[in-house]
């Protein structure tokens, strides 16, 4: 899992290079949004972001 600040920017610019998304943008109540994202190796990370 990895933090970051802008996860709907980490996510679009991901897709520009082949990734894509496994599932969809999940948020866990105000806290953190999340996702899983699936690279061109097939190797899945997970990406947070923490709210607020």
């Amino acid at each position: 899992m990895f933090a970051g600040d802008d996860i709907e920017d980490t996510v679009t610019c991901l897709r520009t290079h082949g990734a894509e998304l496994v599932g969809e943008l999940a948020q866990y109540e105000n806290t953190y949004r999340f996702a899983y994202v699936r690279g061109s190796e097939c190797i899945i990370i997970g990406l947070a972001e923490q709210l607020g």
